[in-house]
């Protein structure tokens, strides 16, 4: 009997939201990694992480990592966005495959030649779009696939919550190079589902706005599409909506997609379940299904499971086989691409024309 190779070693850089309640338990749980080692400081994190990952070893500062890279095969970025290029660069000249939270940059000239640089060394470079595996999403992508709505014509993606008062953090930072605000935090994901779905874009415009009492960054935008395709997707993002509009709503020739509410993942990580064997994961309350079809003539129709653990597991396979990651960084150079032009679209309430 031949002996299973011994998993990817894996050190994980911050141990905040992402860090401890996405990257660390996906990567725990994937079959073929191991979370070795996890940069934080903080002494509530290391506590945390203590508890959470006990095998674990805390690291004070990323230069630690580095300074042993031979012990890793895999570094995941979940610092914050303005530490994401300097270290990704240093992960990738170390010689380690590297993943990166999203946004993969502030800017899509950054992204795109961390991506050349990935390429020419011959490393794994990819983005933590997790959102490409919510439900929600997997079964309209299904069903537009399937060609069940007819040609589609519109798109409308939503993530909207309500908290009037900003929290403290380095999201809610005025200064650009923290990269805070909704646009670029959950933007990021808006955009790369649109262009997942529809492929690239024409033209852009947007509207972005600071509404909250003492608010210094963008807390609601909204986005136009419009893509080559001819598909036109409008997206929208706030901080400050009491009351939510559909998740998803896709619309064809033949029929329409509608979906309220969120897919339950990150609630169930928040709340410390892990996905694994034999456990039902990212399944949606039938109370919460979509309706498909028309006006006066639309069912309910069962939503796809959610499945964050496949990005982690086709890292491991990308890692082992040599095959594409999960999620190109050349996407997020397109994501950021359309979040630039956004800006400069709401900056002269004007439409932009993508080359």
């Amino acid at each position: 009997m031949s002996t299973p190779p011994a998993p990817f070693r894996v050190g994980l850089i911050g141990y905040g939201l992402a860090g401890s309640a996405f990257h660390a338990p996906l990567i725990a749980t994937t079959p073929g990694l191991r979370l070795d080692a996890v940069v934080t400081a903080n002494p509530e994190r290391r506590a945390q992480l203590h508890r959470d990952h006990p095998d674990a070893r805390a690291l004070d500062t990323p230069d630690q990592l580095f300074e042993d890279a031979d012990r890793y095969d895999l570094v995941v970025i979940a610092s914050p966005n303005r530490t994401h290029v300097p270290l990704a660069r240093t992960s990738l000249l170390a010689g380690l495959a590297t993943v990166v939270d999203k946004p993969l940059a502030a800017t899509s000239a950054e992204a795109r030649d961390l991506c050349e640089f990935a390429e020419k060394s011959g490393l794994l470079l990819s983005v933590f779009q997790n959102r490409r595996w919510d439900g929600d999403f997997r079964t309209a992508r299904r069903l537009v696939e399937e060609g069940r709505l007819g040609r589609v014509h519109r798109f409308e993606s939503r993530f909207e919550r309500f908290r009037p008062k900003p929290k403290a953090g380095w999201r809610e930072l005025a200064d650009p190079a923290e990269v805070g605000g909704t646009l670029y935090d959950l933007g990021s994901h808006l955009v790369d589902q649109a262009l997942a779905l529809f492929g690239p874009v024409e033209t852009v415009y947007a509207e972005i706005d600071v509404l909250r009492d003492g608010a210094v960054v963008d807390d609601d935008a909204f986005l136009a599409l419009t893509h080559t395709g001819g598909v036109r997707s409008q997206l929208w993002t706030s901080a400050l909506t009491p009351l939510a509009g559909p998740r998803l709503r896709v619309l064809g020739d033949s029929a329409g997609y509608v979906k309220f509410g969120m897919d339950p993942q990150e609630a169930a990580l928040r709340a410390g379940h892990r996905p694994g064997p034999g456990r039902h994961w990212g399944d949606d309350d039938p109370a919460a299904y979509g309706l498909l079809g028309t006006d006066g003539d639309a069912e309910p129709v069962p939503t796809d499971p959610g499945d964050y653990p496949a990005f982690y597991a086709g890292i491991a396979a990308s890692l082992t086989d040599h095959t594409p990651p999960p999620v190109d960084p050349r996407d997020a150079v397109a994501t950021l691409t359309v979040l630039e032009a956004a800006r400069a679209s709401a900056a002269t309430a004007s439409v932009v024309r993508l080359p």
